[in-house]
């Protein structure tokens, strides 16, 4: 999905990057791991899309925690990687990302649209010499779907606090080297926060490489609930988590 936005990588990685995209980029093999509970819409939508990733070598893993509508079918006709787990997303997540067969693990949810030429920036970032393979991972930046000016200011913050920070959201496609992944033994199973605690762990090993370009992801959580209420709720979640309240505790609220 081309955004209409404007390309850009971090400032350290942004004149390379551009040599890398312009000479070609690695056969680095990307697996795109998509955890889904009843998101038959959402697939249908990104369908062509996934598709065409399996049509440029890479592969696409669908991990399904149990739905109810026709969410494994769509899910088959996209792709011949299909596993059926237990619902929770980090559990999903480490279920695709040890059946993967790629050698950086992309993290896509599945009411979030990467951005156009999204893999080919991800594989220029493994050729920059100054990178060490084994320690590579990041998130793009992202755009929240409304068209309101209210989430121009709010995705701007988000984008601003995940790079400043090294802390990632789920929503932002979080790739990460495989190796790399396999050290920090994948994802917490948390049910809740479970991006927040893999970012803590990443950024003691290596700082995030932020991708200018745009992931768009649905507001829709902002809208029915209210931008205010769910800022309020996200800090506060954030807060919790911080000061040490359980990931089962602070899900309760989320939901």
């Amino acid at each position: 999905m081309n955004t209409g936005l404007k390309v850009g990588l971090n400032d350290d990685l942004n004149e390379g990057l551009r040599e890398d995209m312009s000479e070609g980029v690695t056969d680095c093999k990307i697996s795109v791991i998509i955890p889904v509970l009843d998101e038959e819409s959402n697939l249908f939508h990104l369908r062509s899309y996934l598709q065409s990733i399996i049509d440029q070598g890479h592969e696409v893993i669908i991990v399904d925690g149990g739905s109810s509508d026709n969410t494994l079918k769509i899910s088959h006709e996209i792709t011949q990687q299909v596993i059926v787990s237990k619902a929770g997303r980090a559990l999903q997540m480490n279920c695709g990302a040890a059946a993967a067969d790629g050698d950086v693990l992309l993290f896509l949810h599945a009411d979030t649209f990467l951005p156009e030429n999204a893999l080919q920036f991800v594989m220029a970032l493994f050729q920059q010499k100054d990178c060490t393979r084994q320690t590579i991972w990041g998130h793009f930046d992202v755009r929240l779907s409304s068209n309101k000016y209210v989430y121009r200011v709010i995705e701007k913050l988000i984008n601003l606090r995940s790079c400043l920070s090294s802390i990632a959201t789920g929503d932002q496609a979080i790739f990460i080297e495989k190796n790399l992944f396999n050290r920090i033994h994948g994802y917490p199973e948390i049910a809740l926060m479970e991006d927040i605690a893999i970012s803590c762990q990443l950024k003691k090993i290596s700082r995030a490489k932020c991708v200018k370009q745009k992931v768009v992801t649905s507001s829709r959580r902002w809208e029915s609930n209210g931008v205010v209420k769910t800022v309020l709720l996200m800090w506060r979640l954030r807060l919790y988590y911080f000061f040490g309240r359980s990931p089962e505790k602070l899900r309760q609220l989320y939901d």
